[in-house]
């Protein structure tokens, strides 16, 4: 497939895939993208995964047509996308390897046969000429490996992003929510916690003039790129994507707790406000929960008190959440405890070391089931959440 008249896509797809990096679900699968540019100097841009190989290998000659490649641009050394380097290396001896210094060294840990092979280290800002192609390469540490590196093509206006800009899903499935949903997933999953990182290299794209960005997972963003670029700037600076949005995540046990949630849901709706997602923690993907959390302004966690603190599954929750560096936002509690509720105290103790967090009252005790004092409490706690969160 082409991207521009000289760029070739050479990637493939995998719906063998349950669990992407061992945790994160893929029901739409997982593409591991692959890029040739033919010029006087071919450049193939990164490989597979091991399971892929062979299909990968037929899809690079095919558009070689006999020809020799000169370069093999390693842009990162995750197995996903370094796994085949060498067999094409074994295909084609006479190939240098172009990677950054730590991209190097790493390729030497996982495949240690290829710790001779033919090297060209590359730096910030380093320019490697194809012919009429020229690519200049940008390291991008903790996007979201430390020997990351990006590539722009000036002639094509091509942007090589490595993992940046990614997304799950495979690329010969269509994702009826596009792009943004499980790009979003993607980023507060894997990429979250670096945010700054993201910044970064933001900040060294921003004069470049990109009309495609080459991720290596999911579709090549052309008409897109913009608004993509946008969210990241979102995204990586910790801002709410849904400023009036509102996030209710529960854990319960018998059903008390989920009352109060779904009664905090109905009285917001009862008030106006539309914008609230809610979801059940011990039984939606825990990602998906986690994206919700960073994509609106205003969170509400609603657990029972269990073992003298937290549930496991909130608990799991809010860990999810410091890892990924979680700050400016809007936080309300209910709580429910029947002899000694400590759901509350163990919730906020846990964020006092998170920036730029307002909470919001009430607080909301229950003690086992919901009284009429209770939902007197979630009608003013809804009347807080909708005049803060507009």
């Amino acid at each position: 497939m082409l991207v521009t008249k000289d760029i070739y896509y050479v990637g493939v797809n995998d719906h063998q895939l349950d669990l992407f990096e061992g945790q994160y679900e893929v029901p739409l699968g997982m593409a591991y993208n692959s890029y040739v540019i033919v010029d006087e100097k071919i450049a193939i841009m990164d490989t597979v995964d091991i399971n892929f190989t062979e299909e990968w290998l037929k899809n690079v000659k095919e558009v070689l047509e006999g020809k020799e490649p000169t370069y093999l641009i390693v842009h990162h050394v995750e197995p996903d996308h370094s796994a085949s380097i060498q067999k094409i290396l074994e295909t084609y001896p006479n190939l240098t390897v172009v990677c950054s210094q730590q991209a190097s060294n790493l390729i030497n840990q996982f495949y240690p046969s290829l710790k001779d092979c033919k090297k060209e280290i590359v730096k910030d800002g380093d320019c490697l000429s194809l012919g009429t192609h020229e690519l200049t390469f940008y390291t991008a540490p903790m996007v979201h490996w430390p020997e990351v590196m990006m590539s722009y093509e000036k002639t094509s206006k091509v942007l090589f992003s490595a993992d940046a800009f990614g997304k799950f899903g495979a690329n010969d499935v269509e994702d009826p929510e596009g792009w943004t949903c499980e790009a979003r997933r993607y980023y507060f999953g894997i990429v979250g916690k670096f945010g700054i990182q993201v910044q970064a290299i933001l900040k060294k794209l921003a004069n470049l003039e990109i009309e495609y960005i080459c991720s290596l997972h999911g579709p090549i963003l052309h008409e897109s790129v913009q608004d993509c670029v946008k969210l990241y700037q979102t995204w990586s600076s910790y801002e709410a994507e849904e400023e009036e949005g509102i996030f209710i995540a529960y854990a319960s046990i018998y059903g008390h707790t989920k009352e109060a949630a779904l009664l905090l849901q109905k009285e917001l709706e009862a008030q106006g406000y539309t914008n609230v997602k809610i979801s059940d923690l011990a039984r939606e993907d825990i990602y998906e929960c986690v994206e919700n959390a960073f994509r609106y302004s205003t969170l509400v966690l609603a657990s029972v008190t269990y073992n003298g603190g937290l549930f496991p599954i909130m608990k799991e929750f809010i860990d999810h959440l410091l890892s990924r560096d979680y700050k400016k936002r809007k936080i309300a509690f209910i709580e429910n405890g029947s002899w000694g509720p400590m759901a509350y105290k163990t919730m906020k103790t846990m964020f006092e070391n998170s920036k730029e967090i307002t909470y919001i009252e009430p607080v909301i005790t229950i003690k086992s089931s919901l009284t009429e004092e209770n939902q007197n409490q979630i009608k003013e706690l809804a009347t807080s959440l909708k005049n803060t969160s507009i």
